[in-house]
């Protein structure tokens, strides 16, 4: 994918490319009447609980004039989108929390978090999550890149963390659950979940994955086991069960929506890249094509990138090693076609994708039963050269890093980001945005209230040190770079004005849906730890 934007789209924008008035659509599917623009959100108290809202445009974001066109054949465009309206639609999907102590006497190593998202695709098919363990004190922060689809990453981030923090409970812990379920008592809190307004639910399918979560509860306890899993052990067991039950969900006879969700979730698929931080121990679970990088400050000053996780696709060659060893030497030129998996699929690990697991005899038995594959767009394909199914799985690669002084933030991200922005373009990028956001706040504090005259000087220094200081949200600082960024690291405003206004039918030929979550790390917890446990 091109991370620059050629003489000829600017021009296509130009003639083409469109500010709609009063008309058309925002980052998802609408319907248009005579009186009001009518959305329909999914709200959620939490994963399990969620309730359905009918909400307007107001009550969502305000974006009253700035519209993405959906196709280059519609007519009656003008190209232009101004500052504001770039800004409205890159700061819609904004989310940031400070990490409250647990106790008020346990402070987390996790200082904040900030995260973002940028469709390409209509409807967004990335996901993300973060939560806090309640039972056990750790953080999870979660970004989930879907594919065919958004029904397998939805699914997903919703579940995930469950299915991890089950793991990493006691034995006791698990049976407290359980009798509360039997005695219809209220049951243990064990997420606590920090959600944007339009992290979406499968609001139908709560009650299904409910009951299946206590299925694997209660074979977690009939492993009897004590200790129970590590980290890494829980973070793997997770990934497989979670993506097992997914699998068991599509061919179960289930009523009839439900039914049909479960295929559609099935047949989708997403990678997924997951962190899991618990004091200074980080710990992170990746399958597929997402990255986490930490972002590290030597003692002289100098930022450089860590990767924690490979990415697993058809370029790594530890992935095509691991492929040819799982199937017959016969296979091993089919294997990889262009660059990948069977010639169709990019990533050479994910959730769902029955398509590349299941026997053909049990796809077609499956499709063939009480299902219309096209209402549901599950897309009518076979795969060349498929004789020793599975040829995908979900297990996650972990990685191990403890946090040292030096760590200061951790960026987990979808391959929309990484298509555009390398490890040290990222780094660099927070790094400077988190300096500039430290100086703003000490040159505040050293006059209050700040008056007329000192604001300017401030911005005036700002430009004299050339820092584009747009957001306060530093993820949307790295999605504002990615797309409109130029080769000198500065914004390319009509780069990024033709790049944001591209039509759907467009817009995923130069980019990718883009989600990135950064977690800043408390450096004085990090430090104290290491004094206690001298």
């Amino acid at each position: 994918m091109s991370s620059t934007v050629p003489s000829w789209i600017l021009s296509s924008a130009r003639n083409g490319i469109v500010l709609l008035s009063g008309k058309g659509r925002l980052y998802s599917r609408c319907v248009t009447s005579q009186n009001k623009v009518k959305w329909r959100c999914v709200l959620a108290r939490g994963p399990l609980s969620p309730v359905m809202v009918n909400c307007t445009m107001d009550n969502i974001f305000t974006l009253s004039k700035a519209f993405r066109h959906t196709s280059t054949e519609e007519d009656d465009f003008t190209f232009q989108l101004t500052p504001s309206q770039i800004n409205d639609i890159l700061r819609a999907g904004e989310l940031s929390h400070q990490i409250p102590d647990f106790d008020g006497k346990h402070v987390h190593s996790v200082l904040k978090f900030e995260s973002n998202q940028l469709a390409a695709n209509l409807p967004n098919e990335d996901r993300r999550s973060t939560a806090a363990c309640l039972q056990t004190r750790g953080m999870m922060i979660g970004v989930f890149d879907g594919h065919a689809g958004f029904a397998c990453a939805q699914s997903v981030s919703e579940r995930l963390f469950y299915y991890i923090a089950l793991c990493l409970m006691s034995q006791q812990t698990l049976e407290e659950i359980e009798f509360a379920i039997e005695s219809m008592k209220p049951v243990l809190p064990i997420l606590q979940w920090y959600k944007h307004p339009n992290d979406g639910m499968y609001r139908e399918v709560a009650s299904l994955y409910l009951n299946h979560l206590r299925v694997y509860w209660q074979d977690l306890l009939n492993l009897d086991m004590e200790p129970r899993f590590s980290v890494e052990e829980a973070l793997i067991y997770a990934f497989k069960r979670l993506d097992s039950d997914i699998s068991l969900e599509a061919q179960a006879s289930e009523e009839n929506k439900l039914r049909n969700i479960s295929l559609q979730v099935a047949f989708s698929g997403a990678t997924a890249c997951v962190a899991h931080i618990d004091s200074v121990h980080l710990h992170v679970a990746n399958a597929g094509d997402c990255r986490a990088i930490l972002g590290v400050q030597g003692e002289d000053g100098t930022w450089s990138a860590l990767p924690l996780n490979r990415d697993h696709n058809t370029f790594n060659e530890a992935e095509i090693l691991r492929l040819k060893r799982e199937h017959p030497k016969v296979e091993e030129e089919s294997l990889v076609v262009n660059d990948r998996l069977l010639g169709i699929l990019m990533p050479s690990r994910a959730f769902g994708d029955v398509r590349f697991k299941w026997s053909r005899e049990l796809q077609d038995s499956i499709l063939e039963t009480d299902c219309n594959a096209e209402a549901l767009k599950i897309y009518q394909y076979a795969p060349p050269n498929y004789h020793t199914p599975p040829y995908l799985t979900a297990e996650p690669e972990v990685a191990y890093h403890k946090l040292r002084h030096q760590d200061k933030f951790l960026v987990v991200a979808s391959d929309g980001l990484w298509d555009m922005l390398n490890n040290e373009d990222v780094v660099k990028l927070v790094a400077e945005h988190v300096s500039e956001a430290n100086l703003q706040r000490t040159q505040l504090a050293v006059e209050k209230p700040a008056n007329l005259g000192y604001m300017q000087s401030l911005l005036l220094q700002r430009k004299a040190r050339h820092v584009d200081f747009y957001d306060q949200n530093v993820a949307t600082h790295l999605i504002r770079h990615a797309i409109g960024g130029n080769e000198y690291g500065e914004i390319d405003q009509e780069k990024l004005s033709a790049m944001m206004t591209l039509p759907e039918d467009l817009a995923r030929m130069y980019r990718d849906d883009i989600t990135v979550t950064v977690v800043h790390f408390n450096s004085n917890t990090i430090e104290s730890y290491y004094k206690e446990n001298k």
